[in-house]
């Protein structure tokens, strides 16, 4: 029980907010506004599984929160090594945050490796804690330790907690009859209950989930459950934590309604079945296998009640041949890939364009190019999606800022595709498809309304005043042609990929036709309708930064670190990237010096400087990684101040 409050105690950082006192024989409370926590072992030591749980159970305590979860591309890399270390950093806080932070205030490493890939992440005075089982003479060194880093010194800037989490938990399981073997996999579950004590996270959640998830084995499902509540129990009788901490909900930070935690690629597939309902049509998926989109397919394959198809095909071309028959059958059609699939799919895209029929590419970007680095994240696939085809195919791209806006952007895709007859291209990332934010669910009235009409007979009288079906007779308004559902009687056309006469859509190799078709296909997409784009300038600036897709949260939080400190810099974020806003130009010319952060070598940029002959600036970095706010903002006060 509390029994007083003391006088608050502001670190440098500002992260301490106040501290409780508690009555004699328990322990004290300390209450912070925020905490960066980072899980790190080997990619068999369940480390994304404790970041999840840790992660919802904060959800539903109501904090705002910001995830990067890190893995090896190999399903199971060498043991104990550096290349096999697996993390999930969580910020999460009492106010709005924009990222998962750029330096945890906690690392817990389940074995030297974990330690050594991290350590150097951790500012001065960090916590960590270490499982003490692990640092063998064998494995320390495998990674190259020749001295234990917990007895030379060489932590002695940082709290250090030993805990022998592998003893522990086979001490909290010896009566529950498993092998030794098995026992030890609960080893991070009882690092979960460690830090759910330290923080005050929730445990019935958690509890409930081992037993669902285990239903089928109620003995491995026991076994977790003792081991989460003996590191619960062990961090409220050690001496060796003395503090546990408090983090507020974020009451003021979200408007009111009903909210759940959400990754990008999740939110991203709600967003397609959304789009299906409100559009009243079949959502089918045609797609195979990738890293990082992977995860969109196994979503939708649950949601057969709401008129989801998916197929999983052969290769990356089936899948998208697939999706685009389902297009010509009057289905919103979706694939969805990363940047290698994207290239094979190059041919039926382009045969999207010329047939002009609604299709989604969702590409999940990673690292390149070719295989790359399967599980690391990048913005590279810009220009491939702009230019990525043979002859003049334009595509309209969208890309989603935060996970919880690929929810939305989906939606907007969606809206795009079906209004104006066309392939678009939605540009998530890795660092979106697998990190997670809070997300308000929305009411159904806020959907926007999707429905299309289909072509229901002749739209074209001849000079013989005969009516006929012209399936290239354009909209004046969208130049969108019409969208006919095979088997409906005289609406019979011709598909394939050869040139189309304007209007009939007979065959054509005639010089002037096809230059107006290539000319009306470029004018249908550079009228698509758009929103102008928003500028956050509220103190008059001279320099503007502008970025697109997942270098949202990094550079708003950098922004706010500038202006916090007296700086004067203007934000805009782009959604579409094809066609650009109407007004960007005109916001561009407003400023004396545009930074453009990009995680490529500058593609965004290359297409304002090509298009508005703005002497952009480009930032750039393409390590797999995000980008940090502090290190962002370094580089944007250096522009600042030239």
């Amino acid at each position: 029980m509390t029994s007083q409050v003391s006088s608050p105690a502001e670190q440098a950082d500002g992260t301490v907010v106040g501290e409780q006192r508690t009555a004699a024989g328990t322990k004290d409370v300390r209450r912070l506004d925020r905490v960066i926590i980072r899980f790190a072992g080997d990619s068999g030591d369940g480390m994304q599984l404790t970041g999840d749980r840790f992660t919802s159970e904060t959800a539903s305590f109501g904090n705002d929160l910001s995830t990067l979860p890190n893995f090896p591309a190999e399903i199971r890399a060498p043991a104990g090594t550096l290349p096999g270390v697996s993390s999930f950093q969580l910020h999460f806080a009492d106010h709005d945050i924009l990222t998962p932070g750029d330096a945890p205030d906690v690392l817990v490493a389940m074995n030297p490796a974990a330690l050594k890939a991290n350590v150097g992440d951790l500012p001065r005075g960090a916590e960590i804690i270490v499982n003490t089982d692990e640092f063998t003479r064998r494995a320390m060194a495998k990674v190259g330790y020749d001295t234990s880093p917990l007895e030379d010194g060489s932590l002695d800037g940082y709290q250090v907690h030993p805990v022998p989490l592998t003893t522990l938990t086979l001490e909290a399981l010896k009566e529950s009859g498993l092998p030794r073997r098995d026992a030890e996999r609960s080893k991070n579950m009882f690092a979960l209950g460690l830090l759910s004590w330290m923080y005050h996270r929730p445990t019935e959640g958690t509890e409930r989930f081992l037993r669902a998830k285990f239903a089928k084995k109620p003995d491995i499902a026991a076994a977790n459950i003792a081991a989460f509540r003996a590191g619960w129990n062990f961090g409220e009788t050690t001496e060796d934590f003395a503090v546990s901490y408090e983090v507020a909900p974020a009451t003021t930070t979200f408007p009111t309604g009903t909210y759940r935690n959400i990754s990008g690629n999740l939110a991203l597939a709600y967003g397609l079945i959304a789009a299906s309902r409100q559009a009243d049509l079949p959502l089918f998926l045609g797609s195979y296998p990738i890293t990082p989109a992977s995860d969109i397919l196994h979503e939708l394959s649950k949601h057969k009640n709401f008129g989801v198809r998916t197929f999983q095909a052969e290769d990356e071309i089936a899948g998208i041949g697939a999706a685009l028959g389902a297009a010509f059958g009057g289905s919103l059609a979706v694939t969805t890939t990363s940047g290698p699939g994207v290239a094979l799919k190059s041919e039926t895209i382009g045969l999207a364009v010329s047939l002009e029929l609604p299709l989604l590419v969702v590409d999940i970007q990673r690292g390149g190019p070719s295989t790359g680095l399967p599980t690391k994240t990048e913005q590279a696939d810009l220009l491939q999606a702009m230019y990525g085809r043979n002859g003049e195919a334009p595509v309209p791209v969208v890309a989603p800022r935060t996970p919880a806006d690929c929810f939305d952007a989906a939606l907007e895709a969606a809206r795009i595709a079906l209004a104006y007859r066309t392939p678009v291209f939605l540009l998530s990332d890795g660092y979106l498809a697998n990190g997670s934010e809070p997300w308000r669910i929305p009411e159904l009235e806020e959907l926007p309304d999707l429905t299309v009409q289909f072509a229901q007979g002749p739209n074209h009288t001849t000079a013989d005043g005969a009516e006929v079906f012209w399936p290239y007779k354009r909209d004046p308004h969208t130049l969108a042609r019409p969208w006919a559902i095979p088997g409906t009687p005289g609406l019979e056309h011709r598909i394939g990929g050869i040139e189309k006469q304007d209007g009939t859509g007979n065959i054509s190799y005639d010089p002037a036709n096809h230059d107006f078709m290539v000319r009306t296909r470029q004018a249908k997409i550079d009228g698509i309708d758009v929103p102008d784009l928003e500028i956050d300038d509220p103190d008059g600036a001279r320099t503007l930064v502008l970025g697109w897709g997942s270098t949202y949260g990094p550079i708003t939080a950098a922004v706010r670190r500038i202006r916090k400190e007296g700086g004067r810099i203007a934000q805009a974020h782009l959604r579409h990237l094809n066609p650009f806003p109407r007004n960007l130009g005109e916001v561009l010319r407003g400023y004396d010096t545009v930074v453009i952060p990009e995680m490529n070598l500058g593609q965004l940029a290359t297409l304002i400087r090509a298009k508005y002959l703005v002497d952009a600036r480009s930032y750039n970095q393409v390590n797999g990684m995000p980008f940090k706010a502090e290190q962002l903002a370094a580089a944007l006060k250096e522009a600042i101040d030239d």
